[in-house]
């Protein structure tokens, strides 16, 4: 039992960095040839907004699992918000599949491991000590 405890409290947290780490990869797309420091700085910047939305949730989902939880989902529910849009402006293409697998989907599933790891630790919580009567 200890160990789907620890299995359970670790995956979401270290999955959420990797994947704050993966989304963060995309605003090196900022950096071309031509443009100044001062340009590709808030280049850099705008790009990683996201990221660090999700950082600051990580940080409070840390100790309260609820919040990364329900941040995580809607952060997956928002990105589709948005490709559903772009589907609309610009018509279906085959990868936009791929794209709302690889982000939302594992913002899904980030969400979804914290609000079991919530759900485990308000159940132990809520247990009754039994007493010595």
């Amino acid at each position: 039992m200890k160990k789907i405890n620890q299995f359970i409290y670790w995956t979401p947290r270290i999955l959420s960095i990797i994947f704050i780490l993966f989304l963060t990869l995309f605003s090196l797309d900022v950096f071309e040839p031509g443009i100044s420091l001062k340009q590709a700085l808030l280049g850099l910047l705008i790009h990683n907004i996201p990221t660090l939305v999700l950082l600051a949730i990580v940080i409070i989902s840390w100790r309260h699992e609820i919040v990364g939880g329900i941040a995580f989902i809607l952060a997956g529910t928002f990105y589709l918000a948005t490709l559903i849009k772009t589907i609309t402006d610009t018509g279906f293409q085959w990868y936009y599949l791929s794209w709302a697998i690889q982000i939302s989907g594992i913002a899904f599933f980030i969400g979804i491991l914290f609000l079991i790891g919530w759900l485990k630790k308000k159940k132990l919580t809520n247990q009754k000590i039994p007493s010595n009567n």
